[in-house]
């Protein structure tokens, strides 16, 4: 365990420089990416048109500006790529090799991943600045629990993101083109984690499903942490789903690799 351990801290700095040299390289499918997570932004001008004139379900046109904002900035720090990568690594043959190297997958693809999020840093503190200088200031909480445990909780909710997409990605040993159940998760996420339009303006059966499903602690909690002003209970009440979602995300993330290997190593062998 504890060499195992060791390996792995020997390798971070390499693999890191591995993650910044193909981020760099794919520049392009990067910026792409990018692009394409900046749906908030058309939602922001969408319903600030609707509170114009008069708050809408008690959001002023401040508070979605605010809200919008918080919404793109946690989305390009928290979100991934990793299903798709591992569909294409299985669909090519390239996993084999990464299945030879002593580091355990879901750490090489962890910090690959996490290397790219400077790289995002440079739209999403743009944003942060926007976001404190613009009409929505007035919107954002001076609480300072809410302000300290911010990070926190955007790291709780890179980490369910990431286990989340680690087990998807673990479809591929069943499915060779399991882009289709991908899909499907990302339009439910949409919805369910308030990426589309703020929780509080869905139904109350819907909304009360889904502050229990994993969606609300992948993106909805950060954005109500930076927000909302809650009390401790609510703030505790918030972590504590995090901290639950993000245990058990990587459990089912490692549980589903640990299955597929063996049917890959199997059908392989």
């Amino acid at each position: 365990m504890r060499s195992a351990f060791s390996r792995t801290l020997r390798a971070m700095p390499t693999l890191l420089r591995v993650g910044v040299a193909e981020t760099v390289a794919y520049r392009a499918e990067f910026l792409v990416w990018m692009l394409t997570s900046t749906m908030p932004l058309i939602m922001l001008a969408l319903w600030t048109s609707v509170a114009a004139e008069a708050p809408f379900q008690d959001f002023t046109s401040a508070d979605f500006v605010a809200y919008y904002l918080a919404v793109l900035i946690v989305r390009n720090l928290t979100g991934n790529w990793v299903a798709w990568q591992i569909a294409e690594e299985v669909r090519m043959g390239i996993l084999s090799m990464r299945l030879l190297r002593p580091i355990h997958p879901f750490i090489a693809y962890a910090v690959l991943h996490i290397s790219a999020v400077p790289f995002r840093s440079m739209i999403a503190l743009p944003l942060c600045v926007i976001l404190l200088l613009s009409s929505g200031a007035s919107a954002l909480t001076t609480e300072p629990l809410q302000i300290a445990l911010l990070l926190p909780s955007i790291l709780l909710a890179w980490l369910i993101t990431f286990g989340i997409m680690f087990a998807l990605g673990g479809t591929a040993f069943w499915i060779t083109q399991n882009f289709g159940i991908v899909n499907f998760y990302f339009g439910l996420w949409s919805l369910l984690s308030g990426y589309l339009l703020p929780l509080a303006l869905l139904p109350q059966a819907l909304r009360t499903i889904a502050k229990w499903l994993p969606f609300h602690a992948m993106l909805g909690a950060p954005v109500e942490l930076m927000m909302r002003h809650l009390s401790s209970a609510q703030v505790a009440e918030l972590i504590g789903r995090q901290v639950a979602w993000a245990v058990a995300s990587i459990l089912i993330g490692l549980a589903v690799w640990r299955a597929g290997v063996r049917r890959f190593e199997a059908v392989g062998g």
